[in-house]
């Protein structure tokens, strides 16, 4: 029982490190599927992953969590914002366009 208990926690141990490496240091994953027909494109798609802590992923230049409304208050409340700002504008512009 203590050696099945001792080979358990070097694993998690492992598993743990090979984590936080991933996550430090980052990996990507990177692949293209086409399909043709008859040598006519039909469909392309291009998938990118990359596995990477929040701060390596900012060190590198990814933030687009940030901007996106599904995922940040913030954001969501500057597309409303800016949504009303475009809404105001129009407003004025037709009232300059009428004589």
């Amino acid at each position: 029982m203590t050696q099945a208990t001792m080979m358990h926690s070097v694993q998690a141990t492992n598993l743990a490190d090979i984590l936080e490496r991933v996550l430090d240091k980052g990996i990507v994953i990177a692949g293209d599927i086409t399909i043709s027909l008859a040598d006519v494109e039909l469909l392309q798609i291009k998938v990118r992953l990359l596995v990477a802590s929040v701060d390596k992923a900012r060190e590198i230049g990814i933030d687009w969590w940030q901007g996106d409304p599904a995922l940040s208050s913030r954001a969501k409340k500057m597309e409303e914002e800016n949504r009303l700002l475009r809404e105001r504008l129009d407003k004025l512009e037709a009232r300059l366009a009428t004589p």
